[in-house]
């Protein structure tokens, strides 16, 4: 019996650093990627832009391996990227129903009950959303607290910037989005795009401090 309240005691640490791995290695990816765009952008072509002139010949004044090899890789990363949000939710799922385990026992139903609050805690508040932006279509409004955005959770969220991260490398790509409204629960499908505003989304957020 003794055994028993040991190892549930022991498995959410198990879980939670699985899930500061994980993060560490999402950081580390987009770190990556950030490098690339810098470099393409500073050879003057971005992602996406030309590497022929008017009369279709390769641009002399750009390193063409040194750009294709860029674009490759960030390819390869966002794929890499892709798999490790798909990692991080799981492992948060898992942080979840371990959260659960023990429930009949008065002293592990406390530390449960306390992180499953910890993980649905809103950590980021919706101060704005203009009028046929994506966040609007998608059902965000003013005053909706944040508990998950993508990949970003309570326990992972460290800044606004990280909300950022989830919405360049998601673009065209469905998110899910939790919030707490007027007391409830509500689920929302949201794809960051360019619309007739700035930026992807057409909202405004801004962290909880609590």
């Amino acid at each position: 019996m003794k055994m028993t309240e040991v190892n549930n005691a022991v498995e959410p640490s198990v879980a939670e650093g699985d899930v500061r791995l994980l993060i560490k290695r999402k950081d580390d990816i987009e770190e990556q990627i950030k490098a690339y765009y810098d470099m393409l952008q500073t050879e003057g072509v971005g992602i996406d832009g030309p590497l022929v002139d008017g009369e279709g010949f390769p641009r002399a004044d750009v390193d063409l391996y040194k750009v294709r090899s860029a674009r490759h890789s960030i390819s390869c990363l966002q794929n890499d990227h892709k798999a490790v949000m798909v990692a991080i939710e799981e492992a948060l799922h898992k942080l979840h129903a371990t959260a659960r385990v023990g429930e009949g026992k008065d002293e592990t139903k406390m530390e449960a009950t306390g992180q499953t609050v910890s993980l649905s805690s809103p950590f980021a508040l919706v101060d704005a959303v203009t009028q046929g932006s994506p966040a609007f279509q998608a059902g965000l409004r003013v005053g909706d607290e944040i508990m998950e955005f993508g990949s970003v959770k309570t326990q992972n969220f460290r800044n606004l910037r990280d909300i950022a991260s989830v919405v360049q490398h998601s673009e065209g790509k469905s998110l899910r989005v939790g919030v707490f409204r007027n007391g409830q629960e509500v689920h929302l499908s949201l794809t960051p795009q360019h619309w007739s505003g700035r930026g992807l989304l057409g909202c405004n957020i801004v962290p909880l401090h609590r």
